[in-house]
C-alpha cells in the first residue's frame, strides 16, 4: 500500500552538489569553473555598466547625433479618409467609435484626419485634428468636422 512514509523521489531527479573550490582532486579547483583569469573570473557584476568594450570608446559615444526631438512635441495617431468607409451614412464619428472598429489603438493619443483616399458619404466626424484638404473632402460629402 502507498503512502507518505514510503513515496520515493524518481530516480535521476537528484543530483549532488557542484562543491567548488576544494581542490584539484575534486574536479573545481584551481580556477573553480570560471573559465580563465580577468574579468570575468571575478565576483560581484563581471562589466561596469552596460555597453562596456572593454575599455575602448563605447560605439554609442563614436556615432554621430542626428537631428533633435522637441520634449513638448505632440504626438497624433493619424486616421486615412478611406478608412471611414465602414461607417453607414449621417453617423457621428468620434475617437470611442474608431477605437471600437479598430481605426486607432487607444484612447489615449490625439487623432487627426488625413486626405488620403475619398469619401462618399456625409458624416459627422470628431476628432482633435483635420488636415485641410481632408476637412475640404468631407465637407464636399456633405458631411461635418468637429474639433474636439
Amino acid at each position: 500500500m502507498m503512502n507518505l512514509g514510503n513515496l520515493k523521489k524518481a530516480t535521476g531527479s537528484t543530483h549532488r552538489t557542484k562543491r567548488i573550490g576544494r581542490g584539484k582532486g575534486s574536479g573545481h579547483g584551481n580556477q573553480s569553473t570560471r573559465g580563465g583569469k580577468g574579468q570575468t573570473a571575478r565576483s560581484g557584476k563581471p562589466h561596469p555598466y552596460l555597453g562596456f568594450e572593454g575599455g575602448q570608446m563605447r560605439l554609442v559615444r563614436i556615432m554621430p547625433k542626428r537631428g533633435f526631438i522637441s520634449p513638448h512635441r505632440v504626438e497624433y495617431t493619424p486616421v486615412n479618409l478611406a478608412e471611414f468607409d465602414i461607417f453607414d451614412a449621417n453617423t457621428v464619428v468620434t475617437p470611442e467609435v474608431m477605437k471600437e472598429k479598430g481605426l486607432i489603438k487607444s484612447l489615449g493619443k490625439l487623432v487627426k484626419v488625413l486626405a488620403r483616399g475619398e469619401i462618399s458619404k456625409s458624416l459627422t466626424i470628431r476628432a482633435h485634428r483635420f488636415s485641410e484638404s481632408a476637412q475640404a473632402k468631407i465637407e464636399k460629402a456633405g458631411g461635418k468636422v468637429e474639433v474636439i
